[in-house]
């Protein structure tokens, strides 16, 4: 198996069928043999069933992961320790980021350039093709400057938060097997951990469109994320 594809979704009926259409034709267009994982994180809508049907359809079996409703990291982490490609990644539903852009990051594990490659909206590179509304801008950028000094991440890394990263299977499998945040700040304490063991990251720049559909709102989850944020940074800073 080349690659494993996890999506992490909660509530995703209307961008599921989208995203494994997206997924499945570039295994395709680039003769990988490849799986994609749906990890669904207790969506309540009919996420699986579109799923399935999607699946019937397109004739390529994907991997449904039924999970209790506990955050998007226990959703990752679920989907990442069930795969078996040899490079594992995984990205936001709602195909923000074009899949000839994942691409990028695939040949820079593959070539060792790096042990794990982070998309990143906010290289030189990068291009922005529907921004955020400007009161998503102004907290994604408070988050990333307070998340910087107060977790100590290194700041060669411009986007921790950018929904697609890519590791070799191994070391994939090392540092989900060891999280433990379950929200939104699990990629937090993925670069902690993998800061920890020496390991490279290297980001790549992207295309990116904003989803108004996102799952993230940091006003509205300040109390969880700050709850998690003093976890992590207490047991791994």
């Amino acid at each position: 198996m080349d690659i494993s594809i996890v999506i992490p979704v909660w509530n995703e009926s209307a961008k599921i069928a989208g995203d494994l259409d997206a997924a499945i034709h570039f295994f395709e267009s680039f003769s990988l043999k490849g799986e994609v994982i749906v990890s669904d994180d207790g969506s309540s809508d009919n996420t699986r069933q579109v799923a399935v049907r999607m699946s019937e359809e397109l004739n390529y079996p994907v991997k449904i992961i039924r999970n209790e409703h506990h955050g998007k990291g226990h959703a990752v982490r679920s989907g990442i320790l069930s795969a078996s490609g040899d490079i594992i990644l995984f990205i936001d539903s709602g195909s923000c980021i074009p899949y000839r852009d994942v691409w990028k990051g695939v040949v820079l594990i593959r070539k060792e350039a790096c042990d794990i490659a982070h998309a990143s909206r906010f290289l030189p590179e990068s291009r922005i093709e529907v921004p955020k509304g400007w009161i998503r801008r102004i907290s994604s950028y408070l988050f990333r400057k307070f998340v910087h000094h107060y977790m100590k991440i290194p700041h060669h890394l411009t986007d921790t938060q950018c929904g697609l990263k890519i590791y070799p299977k191994g070391i994939a499998h090392k540092l989900y097997d060891e999280c433990y945040t379950r929200g939104f700040t699990f990629d937090i304490e993925i670069i902690i951990r993998a800061k920890r063991e020496k390991l490279r990251i290297m980001e790549f720049p992207v295309t990116w469109r904003s989803d108004p559909d996102s799952r993230l709102f940091i006003f509205q989850s300040f109390t969880e994320i700050w709850k998690e944020l003093r976890m992590i940074r207490r047991k791994l800073v």
